[in-house]
């Protein structure tokens, strides 16, 4: 599970980078292999169960998840939060979802927290709208209000990687604030340059 590391001078890495084979276990008990053998893999971090702002931009994942398994990538998302407080809140995902409390595989991939999440002034518009989904949706018993003191706090920063069959990191994005991620589109743009596969990518099974 050792990742070899072409860090940029934030000490994150970048591509170019090779990720070691890890078997992790999704929260709903199935087998998670990062890198996928015959697959990109695009490694999303999130925050904690249940927060406005991933759940805000995930729904956009869920909406075009097939466009973006027809494009040869295969989704791993990743939480700080214990996967009993994760199980509540992600029943409807159509993606491997992983567990990491220790953070393990946060500070590997170097990812971090940072009082900018929320502070600063590009995630204020996100986040409002995200607040207001959710307590719509909260309010109409759809989602599950988050804990008030998450499990690893509130700070967190989202990252992307794409990760090709051989572990070899092909592209990367660190957040500067909680909405700061990789649109739908943009991935998209990304899987032609690195496509892995011409084949049919046949439909993942609830994970």
């Amino acid at each position: 599970m050792r990742t070899s590391r072409r860090r940029t001078r934030r000490g994150t890495l970048g591509p170019g980078a090779t990720v070691g084979a890890h078997g992790l276990t999704a929260v709903s008990g199935a087998p998670v292999a990062v890198p996928d053998r015959d697959r990109l893999t695009h490694v999303q971090f999130r925050r904690f169960a249940g927060c406005p702002i991933c759940n805000l931009h995930l729904r956009s994942v869920v909406r075009r998840h097939a466009e973006i398994t027809q494009a040869g990538i295969r989704e791993v998302v990743i939480f700080h939060s214990p996967a009993e407080e994760l199980r509540d809140h992600i029943s409807d995902l159509p993606f491997a979802v992983i567990a990491d409390p220790a953070k393990r595989l946060y500070t590997e991939f170097g990812v971090e927290s940072a009082p900018r999440a929320l502070l600063s002034p590009r995630a204020w518009g996100p986040t409002a709208r995200a607040i207001l989904r959710s307590a719509w949706t909260i309010a109409r018993g759809r989602e599950r209000a988050p804990a008030r003191r998450p499990h690893g706090g509130r700070l967190g920063l989202p990252a992307d990687f794409l990760i090709a069959p051989d572990g070899r990191i092909l592209a990367a994005k660190y957040g500067e604030h909680a909405y700061d991620q990789w649109s739908v589109d943009e991935l998209l743009e990304l899987a032609p340059e690195h496509h892995c596969r011409q084949d049919p990518v046949p439909k993942e099974r609830h994970e």
